[in-house]
């Protein structure tokens, strides 16, 4: 049997550990050195690269789940359509890896391993309800979710199944295609934020090297490290807080 993955946790490997960590070292210890002109310094933060895979984590697994989101509405307009061609339940969903493989031809796309995964714990004489509520645990996806539970009702009280899954399918695109636009709209507005965050370090540097008696009285005392400090902190709550900010869900 295929394995099961788990959408919601990313495993990144030893290279790519080693990458991000590396990554976030150098951005550290750039950063903190621009600041406070210090080799020592900058290297004490550099050990906070070591955060750098858990956030990179974070976003390789948002940005799967929303492949596998977008994957899934694909599923339902298939599935949709085999339903609607005679077949029954059971059935359509165990030939709607193969319909996939027309707009997925690759067989590692994470929409056709799971309906494959569904297709022979079927064939094994497993219901399709379990299979699909497990799938929705590991995808940890809201739209897919709140499928299952209105198939699952629809299926027990023998309702339309049909009309369920055309009215589901519906509801998830025109929600998808709002997130789309929503994103098309905030695109230009994060790379705006990213040069505005990187332009107090690109000033620094500058400064450094045009003029580097400039900053000099603020290394002449303690109270000049203090407000470097306070700087650099209030720089990275902006980020975190435009970030925060433009983190939209629907």
């Amino acid at each position: 049997m295929q394995e099961m993955t788990d959408y919601r946790v990313y495993m990144l490997s030893r290279g790519q550990q080693a990458l991000a960590v590396a990554l976030g070292a150098l951005i550290a210890f750039v950063a903190s050195y621009l600041f406070y002109r210090s080799v020592i310094v900058a290297l004490l933060c550099a050990a906070s690269g070591l955060l750098m895979p858990r956030w990179w984590r974070a976003i390789l697994a948002e940005q799967r789940r929303q492949r596998l989101r977008l994957q899934f509405k694909e599923a339902l307009v298939s599935l949709t359509s085999s339903l609607a061609a005679g077949r029954s339940v059971e059935n359509a969903f165990r030939t709607l890896a193969d319909d996939l493989q027309l707009i997925y031809p690759d067989p590692k796309t994470d929409i056709l391993r799971e309906f494959t995964l569904i297709r022979i714990r079927l064939d094994n004489g497993e219901s399709l309800e379990p299979a699909l509520r497990d799938f929705s645990e590991r995808a940890g996806i809201e739209d897919i979710t709140n499928f299952v539970d209105v198939f699952a009702t629809g299926k027990r009280t023998g309702g339309d199944l049909v009309e369920i899954i055309r009215s589901t399918a519906q509801t998830i695109g025109e929600k998808l295609d709002i997130q789309l636009e929503i994103a098309v709209m905030i695109a230009q507005k994060k790379f705006e934020s990213r040069i505005m965050m990187a332009i107090p370090f690109i000033f620094l540097g500058f400064l450094a090297a045009a003029a580097p008696d400039y900053m000099e009285p603020l290394y002449a005392s303690p109270i000049g490290y203090v407000l470097l400090t306070v700087c650099l902190g209030l720089l990275s709550l902006c980020y975190w807080f435009m970030i925060r900010l433009m983190s939209i869900r629907i």
